[in-house]
């Protein structure tokens, strides 16, 4: 009963800040007239396929970039990292009502990890700011490698098969390490690094649910990416062409992943993690030693 009285009001909060969302784009829309539906079609393409990948932990800002690079959707880059916080908002919120409900998952661990995320990319603003990002990129590229061959390993040796399927949180040090991991990778959340790829990593080398990581880091992205959104918006450091169809075609892009999340095969899980880590790792690497990259302030 205590669990559900708690999930009924995470997803009650999550309702109220996609309100807030659809009142900021409503108003953007009627009283500054901004062309939210503008290249609607383009748009909901974009937003369906990026928000598919994202639902089953490949991510969406790498792959809507790319696409909005190749069709010119954004026509000023700084405006980019504040559009994509926006625009994907509301489907990461969906996201996360889904994942909360759909897949079992210890409050224990979801609250106390979820918040580290949160009270982690809150702090990370101030402590990341002198970092030298090429290197923590380098360094998360060679941990997630490294991770990853574990991974395989236990996925042939096969431990912890027992109880992978029946465990659903961390307890005792395990879960206070898993606080400090989330910590930490909120920190690393300010300096444009992803947390999918980290988290289900962490989760499966942990010996436990691989699952249960999506409902921890979709909470987390929900989380920080609204709060992200509404300062961009304040400070109009964000692109509204295209706002709406890159939204809806988000949110049905989630429905249908999400239907074929519910039936994917454990083993195929582990797999798409295999995949998912390998695809960070090297896109991190190669982001490293890109000669244009810039200090993030």
């Amino acid at each position: 009963m205590y669990e559900k009285i708690i999930l009924l009001i995470i997803q009650l909060l999550l309702v109220i800040v996609m309100g807030i969302m659809i009142v900021l784009a409503t108003r953007a829309y009627l009283g500054q007239k901004k062309p939210l539906f503008e290249r609607f079609g383009l748009g909901m393409l974009i937003g369906f396929f990026t928000d598919f990948g994202d639902t089953l932990g490949i991510g969406s800002f790498a792959t809507t970039t790319a696409a909005f690079r190749a069709t010119h959707y954004v026509e000023d880059d700084r405006q980019l990292p504040g559009t994509l916080n926006a625009m994907h908002a509301i489907p990461v919120m969906v996201e996360a009502l889904f994942f909360i409900t759909a897949v079992k998952v210890e409050l224990s661990t979801l609250l106390p990890m979820t918040t580290a995320a949160v009270v982690g990319a809150y702090v990370g603003t101030h402590v990341t700011k002198n970092w030298h990002a090429p290197t923590v990129q380098r360094v998360m590229s060679g941990a997630l490698f490294i991770a990853v061959v574990i991974m395989i390993i236990r996925m042939i040796t096969n431990p912890g098969a027992d109880n992978a399927l029946t465990v659903h949180g961390l307890h005792g040090w395990w879960l206070v390490l898993g606080i400090a991991f989330n910590l930490g990778v909120g920190i690393l959340m300010t300096m444009g690094l992803g947390n999918y790829a980290p988290e289900l990593i962490f989760f499966s080398l942990m010996g436990v649910n691989p699952a249960i990581a999506f409902p921890v880091m979709m909470l987390d992205a929900a989380l920080i990416m609204p709060t992200t959104a509404w300062n961009v918006i304040k400070m109009d450091r964000i692109s509204w062409r295209g706002f709406a169809g890159v939204t809806i075609g988000g949110v049905l892009g989630v429905i249908v992943a999400a239907k074929f999340f519910t039936s994917m095969d454990i083993n195929l899980l582990k797999k798409l993690i295999v995949v998912v880590s390998l695809w960070t790792a090297v896109g991190l690497l190669r982001d490293s030693f890109k000669t244009n990259w810039k200090k993030v302030h």
